[in-house]
């Protein structure tokens, strides 16, 4: 009996727990499909495929980017940072004094030779003869060569003994005598009866006679002027859009034409206009440096300073020559001369091989002052000649 209820209550069990599990099996399975929902939804949606989760679990390749992704900047770059401003221009005072240095470094050859040979204890006439070849390569030329070369001998006799303090100041004050000159050394910048001063810049090309219209401007806007540049210079392409950058940078009116080999006289006519209605100050005018002949070369110019004349008077009319060319740039200013009444010399380029002595030469040749110097590559390196700072930087004092 106790072995039959035993039996009994094993098979309860046993059926018991077949049926529970299969009566709480889908409340379970629906449980935790329900929890994991709920921890989806706390975390955030479920995964696509493009999210490299494959429907079944896995992890399936990421969809290929379109045409619009392909082509979108992945990089941001700053913007262009803005153009510069019109520039000011530094003053010309002292100009000449703080470029010396420049000045002295490719003189000093020419100075330290004469100081050495006048130095020497006894000065006979092969010693004289070779002060006088110094200065003929120099560029001073034969005439002035040999009239200093009299005026040193000349003093050395009459002083007797010489220190080297001494010979430095006699050769210093001759110098300067040769450089010196009556005529005035300053530029017509200022308005007359109401109108601009009127420069021509006159020139072969090559010497840097644009460039030398552009640092000019510079110049005078730097001291306060208003400046309008005319580019006459219409045989030469380049020549405007050079003197057109040179103005944008300071800030100067350019008047230029629009047609190729275009009449200079009629744009340095518009230029004078321009001046005038303007009110500037000065109107600075770039010639043509080359044309066929030479004939023409001198005919155009004749021709430019003609019109001009017509609403008002030239100023100034500055010959640029390469003070490299020595005594060629000599033969170049004596066609100018006999064409346009050359005013001043702007002698560019002596700071390289050039040797001092060209302005003695060309003063004398042209019986016109060397107004200007060019000593160097920058846009400020166009200076007032100064006679004392030039001659103490041929000397290295």
């Amino acid at each position: 009996m106790i072995a039959y209820i035993i039996l009994i209550v094993v098979v309860a069990v046993l059926l018991l727990g077949v049926g529970g599990t299969m009566l709480l099996r889908p409340r379970g399975m629906h449980g935790v499909r329900r929890g994991r929902a709920q921890e989806l939804d706390l975390t955030g949606p479920l995964p696509k495929a493009s999210d490299n989760t494959s429907p079944g679990g896995g992890t399936a390749t990421a969809a290929p980017p379109s045409a619009a992704d392909l082509l979108a900047p992945t990089t941001q770059y700053p913007e262009a940072p803005p153009r510069p401003g019109v520039e000011k221009p530094p003053p010309s005072a002292g100009r000449m004094v703080r470029l010396r240095a420049r000045l002295a470094r490719s003189q000093s050859g020419f100075g330290s030779a004469l100081l050495a040979l006048l130095s020497r204890d006894r000065l006979d006439d092969d010693t004289w003869d070779e002060i006088e070849e110094v200065l003929i390569t120099a560029d001073v030329g034969v005439t002035p060569a040999r009239q200093m070369t009299s005026d040193l001998r000349t003093r050395v006799k009459v002083e007797g003994a010489r220190t080297p303090d001494e010979v430095r100041a006699m050769l210093r004050s001759e110098l300067l005598a040769q450089v010196e000159t009556e005529a005035s050394r300053s530029l017509r910048t200022q308005r007359h009866e109401g109108r601009p001063a009127v420069m021509l810049v006159v020139g072969v090309n090559g010497t840097g006679k644009t460039t030398t219209c552009g640092k000019l401007a510079r110049a005078l806007i730097g001291d306060g002027e208003t400046v309008v540049l005319g580019a006459a210079d219409t045989f030469r392409a380049a020549a405007a859009d050079q003197l057109q950058t040179w103005g944008e940078r300071v800030g100067a009116k350019v008047v230029r034409s629009d047609k190729e080999q275009a009449d200079p006289a009629s744009v340095a006519f518009d230029a004078v206009s321009v001046g005038i209605e303007q009110e500037a100050d000065v109107v600075l005018i770039d010639t043509a440096g080359r044309l066929h002949t030479k004939n023409d070369l001198m005919d155009e110019l004749g021709k430019v300073k003609r019109v001009i004349e017509k609403r008002t008077a030239v100023d100034e009319v500055l010959l640029v020559l390469d003070a490299t060319t020595g005594q060629n740039g000599l033969r170049q200013a004596r066609v100018f001369a006999e064409v346009v009444d050359v005013t001043g010399i702007v002698l560019t380029k002596l700071d390289g091989t050039a040797k001092g002595g060209i302005v003695i030469a060309v003063q004398r040749e042209l019986g016109v002052p060397v107004k200007l110097v060019g000593l160097g590559e920058g846009p400020d390196d166009l200076a007032p000649f100064d006679p004392a700072a030039f001659v103490d930087a041929i000397l290295g004092s």
